[in-house]
């Protein structure tokens, strides 16, 4: 498919062929998920943690005699039915991350770009350089593009002045190609390419 490239002042720069196998897939809810989940779990912390009945600071001596009191039989007060007890069964630190297959991953990278280019969300930039290293004159070319929400991914390396003038300009992430995935093209609106980039990916998937 074909797909017309623009420069950052939004003039045409020429036509970009998109590879059908990257780009033309029909999208597949259950792939996607299947790999935004395994990112997701890989991300969290897990250091969630509730001390149990051998970790709290308490005395371990018998509560109270055995027999002759008419209560029930206790032990510790580190039990968990007590106040100040352990917790039962609580959280311990941990990875929640699991496993999934490399060709699911690639898969599901293919399947979300496929879903952005039907959704007519990529656009194919020529180009991704600044003049200068100022967030206000890049914020203004992104208005004029539309650019609002979107995820823009470069080549091998983002050109210095044009990364650190989009740093801070809210709700709009920028990527070299080697750092593209799933879950950031899925939480952005639009998806920006360079030229660069959409070669890495034919190359990456041929």
């Amino acid at each position: 498919m074909d797909l017309t490239v623009k420069t950052l002042e939004g003039k045409d720069a020429g036509k970009v062929s998109l590879s059908d196998a990257i780009f033309g897939l029909e999208p597949r809810e259950d792939i996607i998920a299947r790999v935004v989940r395994w990112q997701l779990a890989k991300k969290q912390q897990g250091t969630h943690k509730a001390k149990g009945r051998a970790e709290v600071a308490r005395t371990g001596a018998k509560m109270y005699k055995q027999k002759g009191t008419g209560r029930a039989r206790h032990h510790s007060a580190r039990a968990p039915q007590f106040r100040g007890g352990g917790k039962a069964h609580g959280p311990v630190v941990r990875s929640h991350a699991h496993d999934l297959p490399k060709k699911v991953r690639a898969l599901g990278l293919r399947h979300a770009l496929s879903a952005k280019l039907k959704a007519e969300e990529i656009i194919v930039v020529d180009d991704l350089v600044a003049k200068e290293a100022k967030t206000k004159a890049l914020a203004g070319v992104f208005a004029s593009l539309g650019l609002t929400n979107a995820l823009i991914i470069g080549g091998a390396e983002i050109e210095n002045n044009f990364k650190l003038a989009a740093q801070n300009i809210p709700n709009v992430d920028v990527l070299p190609v080697q750092g593209i995935n799933v879950y950031d093209i899925l939480r952005r609106g639009k998806l920006v390419l360079s030229k660069a980039a959409v070669e890495a990916l034919e190359e990456r998937f041929k």
